[in-house]
């Protein structure tokens, strides 16, 4: 059932459409449409649909000694989409950029958050687009305010405390690194970075007496410190190296993956570009020497994107894609890449 649904950009700055370009096939009429012509902008949002976010972003890279770039990603994967073939039955909307151009990370991912929150209350579903993988906590704040808003609403409603289970939500990561390093020590003590987000994440799931469920595929053992690997074992994180990601042993991880996803009500999917080959992925900020395969990830994604809960809907509440940095790309293929991986996620979970 469709629901009217208001305008939910109040944030950010005013949304640039004009990124939305590509050919034109007006003798195909209806079935001949692209993205750039059924885009709308989010203040056109009537029903529900899919939410665009971008989050333009390199203070997080910055923080974590890698090489920026980022703060440019949002607008080139809008441009890499554009062209796309139109292959979808929901509306999508366009909600802007929140930008990081003054170094107050902390401020734009609460800004992030409000947004992918606000729009969660319309029941769209989110895609975002960064920026660093400092993206996540943002989003994760986003989808962590939302769920407690309903938790709220729903004590109100019963006049008494909520004696449901806290919600579980299954953060899915593909992804080199762990990013779950602490925050660093001294004067810059709980300023996050693109290393923190999960170990946020964590955190906030402690405070709020939630259980911190996270899944990490796709490591490099190269780029990952045993410190690291035994922190990820003592929160319970069910993770695979790019070594064990091959057709050989897939199956094995579709099973551990598929129990995982059935102890979750609700799923963040969160792709970053450096979990593949950097003859895939060039443009991102810690290129990948081995990395894994858009097939395997493709394969592996498949059961998050229809997983349902008991009412039949999404568990996959929000999905974003980070760390892809412009300024190294090769003829826009990580670009593209990014943009694929948004339609198919676009067009499974709509």
């Amino acid at each position: 059932m469709k629901r009217k649904t208001l305008s939910m950009r109040k944030s950010a700055m005013p949304i640039d459409m004009s990124v939305w370009q590509g050919r034109c096939d007006p003798e195909d009429g209806e079935l001949g449409m692209r993205w750039h012509q059924k885009v709308l902008p989010a203040d056109q949002a009537n029903e529900e649909g899919i939410m665009l976010l971008g989050f333009a972003c390199d203070e997080g890279v910055a923080r974590n000694k890698g090489r920026i770039g980022a703060f440019d990603a949002p607008a080139a994967i809008r441009r890499a989409l554009a062209n796309f073939a139109w292959h979808h039955q929901e509306p999508v909307y366009d909600g802007g950029d929140i930008c990081c151009g003054d170094g107050n990370l902390e401020l734009a991912q609460y800004r992030l958050g409000e947004d992918v929150s606000r729009a969660l209350r319309q029941r769209h579903k989110v895609i975002v687009f960064g920026g660093g993988h400092e993206v996540a906590w943002g989003t994760f704040q986003g989808i962590g305010n939302y769920l407690l808003q309903k938790q709220h609403v729903s004590e109100n409603k019963a006049g008494k405390p909520d004696e449901q289970a806290a919600p579980r939500v299954g953060i899915i990561n593909f992804d080199a690194h762990f990013d779950l390093r602490n925050p660093p020590p001294g004067p810059s003590s709980g300023q996050g970075s693109s290393g923190t987000p999960f170990h946020q994440a964590a955190r906030f799931c402690q405070l709020q007496n939630w259980p911190f469920k996270y899944a990490c595929l796709g490591l490099s053992r190269t780029g990952n410190t045993k410190a690291l690997y035994e922190k990820a074992d003592r929160l319970g994180v069910l993770y695979k190296d790019d070594t064990e990601l091959t057709r050989h042993d897939l199956e094995h991880t579709q099973t551990e993956l598929n129990a995982f996803i059935n102890e979750c009500d609700h799923l963040y999917l969160t792709i970053d570009l450096d979990v593949f080959p950097a003859s895939v992925a060039p443009g991102v900020s810690a290129p990948a020497a081995r990395g894994i395969s858009l097939e395997i990830v493709e394969t592996l994604i498949e059961p998050i994107l229809t997983a349902k809960n008991a009412q039949g809907d999404s568990k996959l509440l929000v999905a974003d894609l980070a760390e892809y940095n412009p300024r190294f790309d090769i003829d826009n293929q990580t670009a593209r890449l990014a943009a694929r991986l948004a339609w198919t996620i676009a067009r499974a979970i709509r």
